[in-house]
């Protein structure tokens, strides 16, 4: 691999967590190409994008929503040979990088698995035909349909997209004009948050009573790893955004051994073969049912926590794999830690946050980041692209970091301005 020298990410996240696989490529001394459509949705608060170029040696501009457009740009890199792994870190993103990585004959997941995860109605058709415990789901194409669908699944049901990612679009609908008015919401527009094509209608889905949870692993070889189970928590209805994970779980052994069943069945189903994946379930009365498979790593704060917990560099590791190089998942500590995240109390302009001085002195606090500059527009989280900041706690055991956790969070305050943002 001496003559492979570049890594290629296809987009990626915002802020720090967009920026990790390109320092951790450098790290690794490899070279960094970075594709996108749009350099400028990478930039900070301020309109700059100077933490993103220090870690890019190669930028490079496509339709990034078009597999064979993005093989076309990079026709020079493949041509010499250099490119050691390419990869995408986000959902959008997922199957353009496991195209073009398998045109370019590099390590990655197959495409059809890919689709099948990235579709959440082609991971219900395919999970319910392995017969995978999942909500009853419809794909409405029209108002009646979507109508038709909630009186079929029940009320209240959850009507969201089907290629959407971070619970963008999701919502608990508890009447049949709640339905109609989300619907005629999603389908406003044909693209998605990243301008990709959604397909038409949206899914109609049984609500499911219980707590939620996710299983993350890594196939490698032919041999899926188990990372371990994360206990997610989720804001009110009828948005489903997250407000934090704690790692490992805190469930008995006999219940996360089922959510890690009922996982790697699903993964089976849609054929996946290569890589990270985030699966959430919701354990029920009825035991775990599948939500939705995520064919990467886990997102927001799941890496850190996993991170803090055990030792293991997830994004690294996944990084040297997709160059072809076997992973180290050895852990090497055996602790616990927790994130949560901070939203706003109501729609207005931020004003300041209070109280970081106070969450700093919590116990085992490692990291407190807030996102966004006063005078910003903010308003409760619908999804979790909506959320202001995070923290992150460490503790000898899983209970103990979520009741740190909560506490340091509990020290912090959103103060809301009454003028409008300037310039708005």
């Amino acid at each position: 691999m001496t003559d492979r020298t570049d890594f290629v990410l296809v987009e990626s996240g915002r802020g720090g967590f967009g920026l990790e696989p390109l320092r951790i490529a450098h790290d690794l001394g490899l070279r960094t190409v970075f594709v996108t459509d749009d350099f400028g949705r990478y930039a900070d608060a301020s309109g700059s994008t100077a933490a993103f170029e220090e870690h890019i040696d190669d930028l490079v501009l496509a339709d990034t929503t078009d597999s064979t457009t993005v093989a076309e740009a990079l026709g020079k890199h493949h041509e010499t040979g250099r490119i050691a792994g390419l990869m995408a870190i986000i959902d959008y993103y997922v199957t353009v990088a496991a195209d073009v990585a398998h045109m370019f004959g590099l390590p990655g997941l197959d495409p059809a698995a890919a689709r099948n995860a990235r579709d959440k109605r082609r991971t219900r058709r395919v999970c319910a035909e392995a017969g995978i415990p999942a909500p009853r789901a419809v794909h409405a194409r029209t108002d009646s349909e979507a109508l038709a669908a909630a009186g079929s699944v029940g009320y209240p049901c959850v009507v969201k997209p089907m290629t959407e990612a971070a619970s963008i679009g999701v919502q608990l609908c508890r009447t049949p004009a709640e339905v109609s008015a989300h619907f005629a919401t999603l389908t406003a527009t044909t693209t998605d948050f990243r301008g990709l094509a959604k397909p038409a209608g949206v899914l109609v889905e049984e609500y499911l009573i219980g707590y939620e949870v996710s299983v993350e692993s890594i196939m490698v070889a032919g041999e899926r790893h188990v990372i371990g189970v994360t206990d997610k928590g989720l804001d009110r209805h009828p948005w489903f955004a997250e407000t934090g994970e704690t790692f490992p779980s805190s469930l008995p052994a006999d219940v996360r051994d089922e959510c890690v069943r009922v996982a790697l069945a699903a993964l089976d189903a849609i054929g996946h073969d290569f890589g990270a994946t985030h699966v959430e379930l919701k354990v029920t009365a009825d035991g775990p049912k599948l939500i939705e498979i995520n064919a990467r790593l886990g997102g927001a704060q799941i890496g850190r926590v996993i991170r803090e917990s055990t030792g293991l560099d997830l994004p690294r590791e996944l990084l040297r794999m997709h160059c072809g190089l076997i992973p180290d998942l050895r852990v090497t500590r055996h602790r616990a830690a927790a994130s949560r995240y901070l939203t706003a109390p109501s729609a207005g302009v931020l004003g300041e946050i209070l109280g970081t001085d106070l969450a700093e002195r919590i116990p085992g606090v490692v990291e407190l980041t807030t996102y966004l500059a006063p005078g910003t527009p903010v308003r409760p989280a619908r999804s979790n692209a909506d959320v202001l900041g995070h923290l992150v706690v460490t503790a000898g055991t899983p209970v103990e970091a979520a009741r740190w956790a909560d506490a340091a969070i509990g020290q912090l305050s959103v103060v809301l301005r009454d003028e409008p943002a300037a310039g708005r």
